[in-house]
């Protein structure tokens, strides 16, 4: 008794200092992938799980310890915990803490097939449920605490053979025949009718101690049904309201974005239009002053002549009315190309607002 408490205080006290044998810490960043042992109840990935919940896990949990070594020895072996619903154990050996160490301690130890292994050949993939230890394909493991081997052992209770003298057998009347009872009869999965008699049945005059653990068996498996249900129907229930909250995230930034657009093209719309006055306003100018002259020199045909100065430089800067009406023409479809984009981000604004409007309210 005083040896397990030395040892667990010593424990206790260098568990901060992680040796060969130790894991010092739980950091890689690969997904965990669920398997016949473990299974992922949400996007078929296993979550992350902190080493200090390990040990305290609820009734059908489990939780993987990962190991991530690189073939080629360029990166560092790191390690990781995952997190799941409890799959099909059947399997698997259930092991035992040894004695002078607790279930916490486990978590961080390396894991070996024997003693006097290389401390990086430990096993890759170790499974906790809070109170026992399975590793895949052994009955038996080791490891190092404190420099010192522990062996886990299988935690089933193994059954003493015990020698009992047989009296003689007095004489005894030949038995009767009984007639034979009827064969039970098999019952078909499709039937809904049928019931299985041995289903529920225990051997209550036999093995006592068999009984209890098969009628435990039974009980733990509908309570993890029952766990089962409860976690899938709460996380389809709590996906849907995710969903609708992230979408109405993505379209109320797909609003934002559109109201930007639309705002930069209502501007250049306005820039154009300025530049179209502007030269507008030049135009009557210089078509006011052909007229003025066409009619001093010519009264009798005024549009002919007015028709004849607009292709004539009268400022001798290179450009006559009609290249001002050209450029003005350029002006004015460029303004209707700003104003039809800026209609159509102004749209796009306005459903994927209402939209967002109706899942954050929904």
């Amino acid at each position: 008794m005083k040896r397990s408490f030395l040892m667990a205080l010593c424990l206790s006290v260098v568990s901060a200092f992680a040796g060969p044998n130790d894991i010092s810490s739980f950091d890689a960043q690969d997904v965990g992938t669920p398997d016949e042992y473990i299974t992922a109840e949400f996007g078929g990935e296993l979550k992350t799980a902190p080493a200090s919940e390990v040990a305290t896990l609820q009734k059908g949990r489990l939780v993987v310890r990962q190991k991530f070594e690189d073939p080629f020895g360029e990166s560092e072996t790191m390690y990781q915990l995952y997190q799941g619903a409890a799959g099909d154990l059947s399997s698997l050996t259930a092991l035992s803490a040894p004695a002078g160490a607790s279930y916490s301690d486990l978590v961080k130890a390396k894991f070996y097939e024997r003693e006097d292994m290389d401390p990086n050949d430990d096993i890759e993939k170790v499974y906790f449920d809070g109170k026992f230890v399975y590793v895949p394909g052994k009955s038996t493991a080791v490891v190092y605490l404190l420099g010192t081997p522990l062996t886990l052992e299988s935690a089933a209770p193994v059954a003493e053979s015990e020698e009992v003298e047989e009296a003689p057998a007095a004489p005894a009347p030949e038995p009767v025949a009984a007639p034979a009872a009827p064969a039970a009869e098999e019952c078909d999965e499709y039937d809904p009718d049928c019931e299985d008699e041995d289903e529920d049945e225990y051997d209550v005059a036999g093995d006592l101690n068999k009984t209890n653990r098969d009628a435990d068996e039974r009980d733990n498996s509908a309570d993890y049904a029952a766990d089962d249900a409860g976690e899938n129907a709460i996380d389809r229930f709590g996906i849907a309201d995710e969903v609708r909250f992230w979408s109405a995230v993505a379209l109320s930034a797909a609003a934002a974005a559109s109201a930007v657009l639309g705002v930069l093209q209502h501007m250049e719309s306005n820039k154009a239009r300025d530049a179209y006055d502007k030269l507008d306003e030049t135009h009557s100018k210089i078509y006011n002053k052909i007229l003025e002259v066409c009619s001093a020199n010519s009264p009798e045909s005024v549009g002919a002549c007015a028709t004849a100065m607009s292709y004539y430089d009268m400022t001798g800067s290179g450009y006559s009315l009609k290249t001002l009406e050209a450029r003005m023409d350029v002006n004015k479809k460029t303004q209707d190309s700003y104003a039809t984009a800026r209609n159509i981000w102004f749209g796009v604004t306005g459903v994927t607002l209402t939209a967002a409007i109706v899942l954050f309210v929904w």
